[in-house]
């Protein structure tokens, strides 16, 4: 019997996006992704989003709970400084403060992270993942549609602008190997859209993108919670059983031809779906 991990509902690809800063144009961005059914997360300052001198302003934090709604809202320090070059103490600080306010907005438990500024080290990595948080994205792109080996190192595929968006996009699309699990990322700053007039690059990416059955339009969270709860499944070990420990549901190939979904805290003979 041989049986693959899938994404939900069997699916073998997903798209998250990942957009920075929190600017007053984000509010045209996730109007774009909510058109075409995009999902992604956005990466707040909590101690930049109220101040009046900022160009261009950020989104106030009275708006933030209602325009991410469907997305996931992340850690991206207080401040925004290049953290490497901190003492690991401020480095805590800016991360501990940016979580409490956001969750103090949001109502929600806040996981994730975008690292300002690119800037990381390995001592930072451990740091985080100490004090909550599941991910952090850097900005160096990895070619591969591979999903993370390290989560808190987490490469994207590319920025928006990155010249080839559209054919990596069309070589997603029509990727139908399901033996594999491919994820495209793609992340930027929306004020960028404004700075190069180019919003004509987003909307075409999301509306060839988006509506497409074979994909699980995720945040970054969801993908990495979806991931560990399939690390946790356990097998018999004719691979015939599997106990699901966890709260989320699982979903399995079995033989190439069935999937099935494994719910939390259920056990399954796999040999009854075929």
């Amino acid at each position: 019997m041989k049986v693959y991990i899938c994404f939900p509902e069997g699916k073998a690809k997903a798209l998250t996006m990942s957009y920075d800063d929190g600017k007053i144009q984000d509010e045209r961005l996730v109007e774009i992704f909510n058109k075409y059914g995009i999902r992604g997360t956005f990466n707040l300052n909590y101690g930049m989003m109220d101040k009046k001198d900022l160009v261009p302003p950020r989104i106030p934090s009275t708006r933030i709970k209602e325009l991410y709604k469907g997305h996931e809202i992340a850690t991206h320090t207080m401040t925004h400084p290049t953290i490497a070059r901190c003492p690991l103490s401020a480095a805590a600080r800016e991360i501990l403060e940016d979580r409490e306010g956001l969750e103090k907005v949001t109502g929600s438990i806040i996981r994730g992270h975008a690292y300002p500024n690119g800037s990381y080290s390995e001592e930072i990595k451990a740091l985080f993942h100490q004090l909550g948080i599941a991910y952090g994205r850097v900005v160096e792109p990895v070619d591969d549609f591979a999903l993370p080996t390290d989560p808190m190192e987490w490469h994207p595929t590319c920025h928006h602008d990155a010249p080839d968006l559209m054919e990596k996009a069309e070589f997603f699309a029509n990727f139908k190997k399901s033996q594999y699990l491919k994820l495209m990322y793609v992340w930027g700053h929306s004020y960028e859209f404004d700075n190069n007039d180019n919003w004509n690059v987003i909307e075409e990416f999301c509306n060839y993108m988006g509506g497409r059955e074979d994909i699980w339009y995720a945040t970054n969270i969801e993908i990495i919670d979806y991931m560990e709860a399939s690390k946790n499944l356990h097998f018999s070990a004719d691979c015939t059983r599997v106990y699901n420990p966890n709260a989320l549901s699982v979903w399995l190939q079995i033989d190439g031809n069935c999937c099935i979904e494994i719910k939390g805290g259920t056990s399954v003979d796999l040999h009854t779906v075929l």
